[in-house]
């Protein structure tokens, strides 16, 4: 009765607010790619959408076409297949000047599966990269082939923040993602300016006038002196038995996810296990922290409690959703809309789910959500992206597609 009451409640949600949403807002189909599974921008005001591929390509959409030569392609590092692979993307807040870009990938050869965030380089020619410049920023063993997460993004504090799966198979066996001495099940932050002093040392002071060094526990590998750092107001920086990386935790997949760039607060679609998928929010103001609770919680409900001490403090969804409403197994979070072409859907939160297929608008206001369905569009939803402009992008299986008004 109560999974019927679920349904019915999400059900008449959706009816009642779709005449909110305007009734000539649709898909429209720009192109097709292999295996895409994240638009990006560079925030160079070329009006360039980056494709990233999962077998190891980032290929480039002019506006009017799909390139025939590759941004880059670095699939020779990267290990490919069911969740692993070239799996995030983001440019340097500078890359019009500095020409900095970083990727998220699995890699192939020596510490196969494990997770690579590596630093490149744009080449003299902006429509391809140097593929020879490649820089690991680090390295996080992965003990299983799945729950890679892959999102990486520049946060309005110029940081770099990575989604960390909790290590793969399947409740957690770990429970890693409460653990604070390992980067897994997390949400990370760091500094990748060029100018890094040592990412081993923070200095309470300054850098410029470093008069009290204090010693924190990083935990990624592969780094070399200058690779990041550790922001100083890192909510774990004076605790030496967590990983001062660590930004948010508590999270099982947070495979898709992204900052309102009209506000900077962090939203989070975390895939769910077997009962429930959730929507995660962060404050732009939040000092970070927050434990959404996993495995000790599956969405708003407990899951395995037996290593919690029920004295957890944790951060509910704003959007807990059964997947028995929707036939959902892998929410698909997006963005904000804060582009000016549809008006009506103005700072309404788009997601989906990779098995449903629900296109949903959320309203991101109070401690839930309340949302509303566009269509249907079934199985084979990928992700998201948003181009300089704020608009928005839909990838469906092999295809990439933009809201509009027709």
């Amino acid at each position: 009765m109560k999974s019927f009451l679920t349904c019915l409640l999400l059900t008449i949600i959706s009816y009642n607010a779709y005449a909110a949403l305007p009734a000539n807002l649709q898909r429209q189909l720009l192109f097709s790619a292999d295996n895409p599974i994240a638009v990006r921008h560079a925030g160079d005001g070329s009006g360039r959408l980056f494709i990233v591929e999962q077998a190891g390509t980032i290929k480039i959409w002019d506006g009017i076409n799909l390139l025939a030569t590759n941004f880059i392609d670095i699939s020779s590092k990267v290990a490919s297949g069911g969740e692993r692979g070239l799996l995030g993307l983001d440019f340097d807040p500078n890359y019009s000047t500095n020409g900095y870009f970083y990727v998220y990938y699995t890699k192939d050869g020596t510490n196969f599966g494990d997770t690579i965030i590596e630093r490149y380089s744009v080449s003299a020619d902006a429509n391809s990269a140097d593929a020879t410049s490649g820089q690991v920023i680090m390295r996080v063993p992965q003990p299983f082939s799945n729950h890679n997460g892959g999102d990486i993004h520049f946060g309005p504090d110029g940081y770099l923040y990575i989604g960390l799966g909790d290590g793969g198979s399947g409740g957690d066996p770990g429970n890693r993602a409460q653990n604070l001495s390992l980067l897994l099940g997390k949400m990370l932050r760091i500094d990748v300016s060029p100018d890094v002093i040592n990412p081993d040392i923070i200095y309470q002071d300054s850098f410029e006038s470093p008069s009290t060094p204090i010693a924190v526990n990083t935990c990624g590998l592969d780094s070399v002196v200058g690779s990041y750092r550790i922001p100083n107001d890192n909510p774990f920086i004076n605790n030496a038995s967590a990983c001062a990386e660590i930004w948010a935790y508590g999270l099982r997949n947070p495979y898709r996810w992204s900052f309102d760039k009209q506000t900077g607060d962090l939203i989070i679609g975390d895939v769910g296990q077997n009962l429930y998928e959730e929507v995660d929010f962060q404050s732009a103001s939040s000092a970070g922290g927050e434990n959404y609770g996993w495995r000790c919680r599956e969405g708003a409900h407990d899951y395995d409690t037996s290593q919690c001490t029920g004295n957890e403090s944790f951060t509910e969804p704003v959007i807990d959703l059964p997947q028995a409403s929707n036939n959902g197994c892998s929410v698909m979070g997006g963005y904000v809309y804060r582009g000016s072409a549809i008006p009506a859907i103005q700072g309404l939160y788009i997601f989906s789910d990779y098995c449903g297929g629900e296109m949903n608008f959320a309203t991101p206001t109070g401690v839930t959500w309340s949302f509303e369905m566009l269509e249907d569009v079934n199985f084979g939803t990928r992700g998201f992206g948003e181009d300089e402009a704020g608009e928005i992008y839909h990838i469906f299986n092999n295809d990439i597609y933009k809201f509009i008004l027709n």
